[in-house]
């Protein structure tokens, strides 16, 4: 009977074993092996497992946010150069330069001596009608002292950027005065324009620059051409030299204006992505006007893909230096704490077939960012015989030899200057001497500045009050020692340099562009094809006996020294 018991139990028993056993292995597992059994069984949740471990057992306190903050740039450097992670709080300032529109003040500010100086303000923008001007300093904001380090532009945007409609107080010192004059601003949607300017070269020639490709680059262009049309251009250049791209929707519709119907203008194909191919609809409005397009190195992505539609489609001439040779496909992707990546899904290609993006090898960002730093110690920013072709040769509508590779290689090659560059040149321009000068400058002569409405009768005001010797004696007192010879040697480029800054600091973006222009052999270059009615390209001639084809390339013998913004911060 008793027996009979035993057999009875003895299921439950061991079950009960089982039980405990398992307990006690998993207690031992857990305390000796560092949960290693959850880690190999899924290779893929290695990162969260090895987060889980360093929160439960690392010696110190640890910011597991922190880490991961920091690993996932780290994770897309490994992938390809283009492929970045943008945190919560940088989201909305990564966006904006491309949207239509931000919400703010209406200013743009530089940071000197740890105060905020207002550079410009938007016309007709919420702190002009409350009365803030150029040249005004900030010193405090909503009642509290804002100078010193604390003030960087990071917290300036924070403090001065903000929702529609609502208000912020800020305490400006104004040169010539004595005491804080405070203003109460409504901040309100201030326009981003990615068209900077608009006018004639000539009595029929057209120019727009384009700074990036927008939200509403687009409907600014249509504007632009609309007010050229006015005037009757019957040429028309567009710079994209710096341009470093954008929307690829803003890109393929500026094309369409130009192109014949059913012209292909790009195509994106990645492993994951299929073939998708954007094609001209025909509507343009400006399909047989001549064109010239102006790139250089620092023309990217979006700009290549219009230059790389318009050369290919043999519609126009390219003119300038290859440009920067982005072709990769972002696609941003969101995460819910509001931080986000751009990851790459796919290349451009344009309408030859070649891909505009440069080699690159995965995880080495450091080569690829000093690409143009060699393409410079190369010689190719001088001598077109320099440009290296990395890929094989594609064919354009007409059979015009053209090279992927790494950007959009210029029919008419136009070099940069160097003949007058000398070492104190470099020296006044990098270490931003050359723009505190200009702010000072134009900070202490406003009253006078004024008066000259136009970049004519200011240029010829500036000419006169000879704004290098000033500049040479400022830049003496501030570390820079006086090299006589080398200063005659740049004086037209340190006049141009500096004279464009106070000129971009009394007038407006238009102003500073025209300015520069007139002394550009990129814009000589496209008048010149213009006049001899050269702008759409012709076939090549039939290969020479010796079966060498004639270079594709054309090269313009002039130079050209480009002087580069500072870039200012917008609130």
């Amino acid at each position: 009977m008793n027996q009979k018991k035993s057999n009875r139990f003895m299921p439950l028993i061991m079950a009960v074993c089982v039980v405990v056993g398992i307990l006690i292995g998993t207690f031992y597992a857990n305390l000796f092996s560092g949960n290693r059994l959850s880690i190999i069984n899924s290779s893929s949740n290695k990162i969260n497992n090895l987060l889980h471990i360093i929160d439960d057992q690392y010696v110190d306190t640890v910011s597991i946010n922190g880490l991961v903050e920091k690993a996932m740039p780290q994770i897309l450097a490994e992938l390809d150069p283009h492929s970045v992670y943008i945190s919560a709080k940088d989201v909305q300032a990564a966006n904006d330069e491309l949207k239509g529109s931000f919400s703010g003040v209406g200013i743009e500010f530089t940071i000197r001596k740890d105060t905020i100086h207002v550079e410009n303000v938007i016309k007709n923008g919420p702190a002009e009608r409350a009365g803030v001007a150029a040249g005004d300093k900030i010193v405090s904001v909503d009642g509290k002292p804002f100078v010193g380090k604390e003030v960087t532009q990071t917290e300036a945007m924070r403090r001065l950027k903000g929702p529609k409609d609502t208000k912020v107080k800020i305490g400006v010192v104004r040169y010539g005065e004595k005491g804080v004059r405070y203003f109460t601003i409504t901040r309100g949607d201030i326009p981003q324009h990615s068209i900077s300017a608009t006018y004639m070269l000539d009595e029929s020639t057209g120019y727009i620059k384009v700074k990036n490709f927008g939200e509403n680059t687009y409907p600014e262009l249509l504007i632009a051409l609309a007010k050229l049309s006015q005037e009757r251009f019957t040429n028309l250049v567009i710079d994209l030299r710096g341009n470093t791209g954008g929307y690829l929707a803003s890109a393929v519709q500026m094309v369409n204006e130009f192109l014949p119907k059913d012209r292909l203008i790009v195509y994106t194909e990645g492993r994951k992505s299929k073939r998708q191919e954007f094609r001209s609809d025909g509507r343009g409005s400006y399909q047989s006007i001549p064109l010239v397009v102006l790139i250089d190195e620092g023309s990217a992505s979006a700009s290549e893909i219009f230059a790389g539609a318009i050369q290919d489609n043999d519609r126009g001439t390219i003119i300038g230096r290859r440009s920067f040779g982005k072709g990769l496909v972002q696609q941003p992707i969101a995460f819910n704490d509001g931080s986000m990546i751009r990851l790459t899904v796919a290349r451009y290609y344009s309408p030859s077939g070649r891909c505009i993006q440069k080699p690159y090898t995965a995880g080495d960002g450091t080569s690829y960012e000093e690409d143009l730093l060699n393409r410079y110690q190369h010689g190719e920013f001088f001598y077109q015989d320099s440009i290296k072709h990395t890929g094989p040769a594609y064919h354009t509508v007409i059979g015009r030899s053209v090279y992927g590779g790494g950007g959009i290689t210029p029919d008419i090659f136009i070099p940069e200057d160097t003949a007058d560059v000398t070492s104190y040149y470099k020296e006044a321009s990098m270490s931003g001497l050359i723009i505190q000068f200009a702010y000072n400058y134009t900070d202490n002569n406003r009253g006078k500045l004024m008066e000259y409405k136009t970049v004519d009768e200011l240029s010829d005001y500036l000419v006169k009050q000879n704004t290098v010797e000033q500049f040479v004696k400022f830049a003496a007192a501030n570390g820079l020692r006086r090299r006589n010879l080398m200063i005659r040697k740049s004086h037209k480029l340190l006049e141009r340099f500096i004279n464009s800054r106070i000129i971009y600091n009394m007038l407006d973006e238009q102003d500073w562009v025209e300015y520069l222009n007139q002394s550009d052999p990129a814009i000589d270059a496209a008048l010149k094809v213009f006049k001899d009615g050269t702008a759409f390209p012709k076939k090549p001639a039939e290969p020479a006996k010796d079966g060498k084809q004639a270079m594709a390339t054309r090269s313009f013998d002039a130079a050209w020294h480009r002087v580069t913004p500072t870039t200012f911060a917008n609130a």
